[in-house]
């Protein structure tokens, strides 16, 4: 009868799991992909199997040429290339949808652990999973949010005392270090556990200690570390250029989610009976502050709040959502039907929506300039140096090798600080823009309707430019002193 009881209740949470990814996988299959992140990262992993080694100093752009770079995360850039190689885009748009089904697969059974029960689990799971959709970029990062789900899984069943577990985290370590920065996060999460968890400590020590040994595995040794650590604390030219790194605030709809539910959890944790014990209050407290402190931070936390919020409501869901308790069912239906919602969102995978829906999406968002690359691409005449708009510059390194960019999202990578306030000036159309042009001798424009809406008008009234190209994407112009066509 017990066996009976287990099947049956794991049967229904894999079809509740099911109907929650549905919509999750859904989405990530329709989000188109941007012109920033990807596109360069795909020409490192190009450039790493083909010459074999990591590079060690720019060969994307023309201003900082020859200048020491750190790819920390070659091991993403190496295996999008393959991805991109072996299937196009349909294969990398399948990637990030298998990325989130594997996350908050795992964040629906960390909510069932902590005593919620199905119903509750896919609640939270859907409302997490929604409210970080602006964190769902196909870069680096993604790849790394199964391992963060997985490694605060294992350190869960180390306080509730299967200390065995914690012993798979230098492999997640191991990996994790070479596929992004985030890896630092395993050790926010481990090291919290080590002083304030209730777990065997002399274990977790240990696995700590092999943990940040096996992090030296990279190319960079015991330098990713500083490179690492750096990145996370200077963030002040980051954010005085990317919105990511600023404090978020509730400017959409998934931010509002994100407020809400953070004003409702202070009132949860009052009036349940459950109570958090030191190490979830730590874990909330720290990934908190770090998600108050920039956008690309919120998805971590939510992985903890979402937990935590499980938790809390665990009673309250005995009571009434899940009052009932495990029902008769048919297991075998139970997995049947959980599958079919599991392959259904593949009909809306670029390369398959098309056959049905004649109005569907593009795979790739609509400021990708496309068009306007294959245009510079068919007239090599035109003379550089090239200035584009940031976005532009990371397609523009994949597709369009040939010209070397100004700057790029590389930012943190590849260009000091001066460059980055240069690229300002020039794209907010200061007094001095067109002397900043000046001094890197260029003579070609690759400007966005989109993100450039004050240089845009700027450069069509100054007498030194003329318009070559336009599309609903992309401007491009030429210096008239160089272009007989002008």
């Amino acid at each position: 009868m017990q066996a009976r009881l287990t099947a049956i209740t794991k049967s229904n949470d894999f079809l509740w799991m099911s109907l929650a990814l549905l919509v999750l996988i859904t989405l990530a299959l329709l989000l188109p992909v941007p012109p920033n992140d990807y596109w360069w990262y795909m020409r490192i992993g190009q450039d790493v199997l083909r010459t074999g080694q990591v590079p060690v100093v720019d060969t994307l752009s023309f201003t900082q040429a020859g200048g020491p770079v750190v790819y920390q995360s070659w091991l993403s850039s190496v295996f999008f290339w393959l991805v991109y190689r072996t299937g196009g885009l349909p294969l990398t748009v399948f990637l990030r949808g298998a990325a989130i089904a594997l996350t908050f697969g795992l964040c629906f059974h960390l909510m069932r652990k902590v005593g919620a029960g199905p119903k509750l689990a896919l609640i939270l799971t859907l409302v997490a999973g929604i409210a970080s959709t602006h964190n769902w970029s196909i870069r680096p990062q993604m790849l790394a949010y199964p391992l963060f789900m997985l490694s605060l899984w294992l350190l869960w069943l180390w306080q509730d005392g299967q200390t065995k577990a914690v012993w798979w985290l230098p492999l997640i370590a191991l990996l994790w270090a070479n596929l992004h920065g985030s890896f630092v996060l395993l050790f926010a999460l481990a090291g919290a556990a080590l002083v304030f968890g209730k777990g065997q400590r002399k274990t977790l020590a240990l696995v700590f200690g092999a943990t940040v040994l096996i992090t030296l595995v990279n190319p960079r040794g015991v330098t990713l570390w500083k490179d690492v650590l750096g990145t996370f604390t200077s963030t002040t030219q980051a954010r005085n250029f990317s919105i990511e790194w600023k404090p978020p605030s509730n400017q959409d709809w998934q931010m509002n989610i994100f407020f809400g539910w953070l004003l409702l959890f202070g009132l949860l944790t009052a009036l349940s009976p459950r109570r958090l014990n030191r190490l979830e209050w730590v874990w909330f407290l720290g990934f908190g502050w770090l998600a108050l402190s920039g956008v690309r931070y919120v998805i971590w936390f939510l992985f903890i709040l979402g937990t935590l919020t499980a938790a809390l409501l665990a009673e309250f869901d005995r009571r009434w959502l899940d009052r009932g308790g495990v029902r008769t069912s048919i297991p075998t239906l139970n997995y049947i039907l959980g599958c079919l919602f599991l392959l259904m969102p593949l009909s809306v995978l670029p390369g398959v929506r098309g056959q049905w829906w004649q109005q569907s999406p593009p795979v790739l968002s609509e400021n990708t300039p496309v068009a306007a690359t294959e245009w510079l691409s068919e007239n090599p005449d035109i003379p550089g140096p090239m200035w584009a708009d940031i976005s532009f510059s990371s397609y523009l390194i994949f597709a369009l090798p040939a010209r070397p960019v100004w700057i790029d999202p590389r930012f943190q990578v590849a260009y000091p600080a001066d460059q980055i306030e240069r690229y300002l000036v020039i794209m907010r159309a200061q007094p001095d823009w067109e002397q900043e042009l000046d001094q890197d001798g260029i003579n070609l424009l690759f400007l966005s309707v989109r993100d450039q809406p004050v240089l845009l008008p700027a450069v069509e009234h100054s007498p030194q430019w003329c318009e070559r190209y336009r599309d609903e994407a992309a401007v491009i112009f030429v210096r008239r002193s160089v272009n007989q066509s002008c």
